[in-house]
């Protein structure tokens, strides 16, 4: 019997696409008998309740007086190195290549090569962060330096080797949904808090940054509304956040917009949606548009970064050219106006999600990467999953 593992895990804590993804195979790799250690500056928002087999480590940063800024990227490292030595890890599997890959180089420096790292990059360690000269040369070093490498998706290893001049192997490992949280729910009272005379609902769910394109989602909802009695719930908070407000109070639309801020259980409110609009400028999967195919919602985007790796057009969802508003909209009234087509495009959603992206044929791949980056011959079965 192949030995189970004991696996470090860094990553953002916080709300992020990357934190979630490294949180939850953190809790199914537990599942399955290995022992999870992250290690992070706060417990990630995921975790939850107690866990057997997960183990949290903070980072603290001691702010000396000779620091402009507190080292937290050295902190880091030295924690990771502590908790290697102190509970004999096998691999440390650190998200972001900047400062967390870099962070785990330094702790192999300090407890020798036998310790293995794993860095999984997201995206916008690569398609932001590489693009500053000053920063080329240390994701560079971060990504050759670890023992294996994992992107999200093919788009973002294609990014990866055109701007850092990467040559090394880098594994396709496409974020993933826990299919026992991920799933149509029935929440017929709570969608009609929002929409009680049977209004479409259209969602849109990030941190609000400049590349998600608030504005677009906007002017997609403001067109579907001149069209189609319809409403729009904005999930999440950010920077753009006063600027869309803004908009929607330009446009008359402050009636037809909910805002509900950060919220824990998106499954829930994923499923009281007609339609989740993404037209992001760069996106290197996408997750929040799997998620939302996994509770059978289509999604209207952009052909950009990774996305159409995810939402097949046509299919599981329409995609147009980045900042076409009205290719957008036209697609989303198309799909919302024949009953019969969104209802195959909504079983079409859930059969993509549960076969492709199920939690867990993506954790047996991760396996089956650790396994080998430590030399350990083992047999972990890739899983065929049902609908």
């Amino acid at each position: 019997m192949t030995r189970k593992l004991k696996i470090g895990i860094t990553c953002y804590p916080s709300l992020g696409g990357s934190g979630v993804v490294a949180t939850e195979l953190g809790k199914l790799l537990a599942e399955k008998g290995h022992e999870i250690h992250f290690i992070t500056h706060s417990v990630p928002f995921r975790l939850g309740k107690f866990h057997k087999n997960i183990f949290y480590h903070e980072v603290e940063v001691n702010d000396y007086y000779v620091f402009r800024y507190p080292p937290y990227d050295l902190a880091l490292a030295s924690k990771m190195a502590q908790v290697v030595q102190m509970q004999e890890l096998d691999l440390l599997h650190v998200h972001y290549a900047v400062p967390h890959a870099i962070c785990a180089y330094l702790a192999k420096q300090m407890v020798g090569n036998q310790l293995k790292t794993v860095t999984t990059l997201h995206g916008t360690d690569i398609t932001v962060l590489a693009q500053d000269e000053s920063l080329k040369d240390l994701i560079r070093l971060a990504i050759n330096s670890s023992d294996s490498v994992t992107a999200v998706s093919a788009d973002l290893i294609k990014e990866t080797r055109e701007l850092l001049d990467i040559t090394r192997e880098i594994d396709l490992t496409y974020n993933f949904v826990d299919k026992r949280v991920y799933y149509p729910r029935e929440c017929q009272s709570l969608k009609a808090d929002y929409a009680p005379n049977g209004e479409k609902l259209l969602m849109h769910i990030s941190n609000f940054r400049p590349v998600k394109r608030i504005s677009d989602v906007i002017d997609v909802f403001a067109r579907v509304a001149k069209a189609m009695p319809a409403k729009l719930l904005l999930v999440g908070e950010g920077p753009e956040l006063t600027k869309a407000q803004c908009q929607i109070n330009k446009l008359g639309l402050e009636n037809r917009v909910h805002f509900l801020g950060k919220q824990d259980d998106v499954a829930q409110i994923i499923s009281i949606a007609d339609l989740m609009l993404l037209p992001s400028e760069k996106e290197s999967f996408g997750l929040v548009a799997l998620e939302a195919m996994a509770c059978g919602v289509p999604t209207i985007g952009s052909i950009a970064g990774g996305i159409p790796e995810l939402v097949t057009h046509g299919q599981t969802g329409f995609l147009s050219p980045i900042g076409d508003t009205e290719s957008m909209a036209t697609n989303a009234i198309k799909l919302l106006s024949d009953p019969d087509m969104f209802r195959q495009f909504r079983e079409a959603c859930i059969q993509r999600a549960r076969l492709e992206f199920c939690n867990d044929l993506i954790t047996a791949h991760y396996e089956q990467i650790y396994y080998r980056t430590l030399g350990i011959e083992a047999d972990i079965p890739m899983p065929v999953c049902s609908e």
